[in-house]
């Protein structure tokens, strides 16, 4: 279905560099990017453009409109969010969803991955010295930083700060205008090699998708869409909340099939059941 067809990928920030060669291992793709497509334009993480739709959504509209500008019926698209592990409050998280539509077969194929994998931060500062230990931490130059005037202003915002020299000359500007100095993380892929690398893991798993077919109708995409609970305890036969069974749906005909006890286990250790072990 994919093999020897031509893919557009909706970037302006390098991401082709890592999702292109695999997508071009796996299935002989042809990608490019096409020019003139702005994906800052759907919303920046600095702010000065404000991203007014949920991730999934604005990775969609990124794929169609790269696939509208490009005359491409094959595209593929993603989209990073960070802050609070949504399991974990205290630790920050990158969640990258990659999104591949196909025109030509009506499909629509998501793949995500959530990460702690990231150096996503941000500090008021008013010396060079705090700057310079915040630069260290984050993985400065190999991963760039921003400055700014504050962070609810986009008033002397300075982008691309990769070497010493810059971060230094960028500070010694502001500093002279105001008493403190806003400096944050450059979150976009090709300024922050620790993004790229969790961009590259959503990567495999939509390579896993696109080659998990369908039982009924052999469309790609075939997964897991619910885990439902009610494993039963070896102890006392109750239902615990470990997983019974799998739900897998295909989103193209709707198939649906069920797989009883997916991690091997017929049966619950009672330290995980909330009658035997409250």
């Amino acid at each position: 279905m994919f093999n020897n067809r031509i893919l557009v990928i909706a970037t302006k920030h390098k991401k082709e560099t890592i999702i292109g060669p695999l997508l071009k291992n796996e299935f002989d793709l042809n990608c490019f990017v096409v020019e003139g497509f702005d994906s800052d334009s759907f919303g920046t993480f600095t702010g000065e453009v404000e991203r007014v739709n949920d991730p999934l959504h604005t990775a969609r509209l990124k794929c169609l409109n790269a696939m509208k500008l490009s005359n491409c019926d094959l595209g593929i698209a993603s989209e990073g969010s960070f802050g609070p592990h949504p399991s974990s409050y205290f630790i920050n998280a990158n969640t990258e969803i990659l999104i591949l539509i196909d025109k030509k077969n009506n499909l629509e194929i998501v793949a995500y991955e959530i990460s702690t994998l990231t150096n996503f931060n941000a500090e008021e500062i008013i010396t060079y010295a705090q700057l310079k230990s915040f630069a260290d931490k984050t993985g400065f130059p190999s991963h760039g930083l921003i400055l700014r005037k504050s962070r609810e202003s986009n008033e002397d915002i300075f982008k691309n700060i990769n070497n010493h020299n810059d971060l230094k000359k960028h500070f010694n500007f502001l500093k002279t205008k105001y008493s403190s100095i806003y400096v944050e993380t450059d979150m976009r892929a090709m300024n922050n090699p620790t993004r790229m690398k969790v961009i590259e893991k959503a990567t495999h798993k939509l390579i896993v998708l696109l080659n998990s077919k369908c039982l009924k109708c052999s469309a790609p995409g075939f997964t897991v869409t619910k885990a439902v609970a009610g494993l039963k305890c070896s102890n006392c036969y109750c239902p615990t909340r470990s997983t019974l069974k799998h739900i897998y749906q295909c989103n193209h005909c709707n198939y649906i099939e069920e797989k009883m006890f997916p991690n091997n286990l017929k049966a619950e250790d009672p330290m995980y059941c909330d009658i035997c072990n409250p």
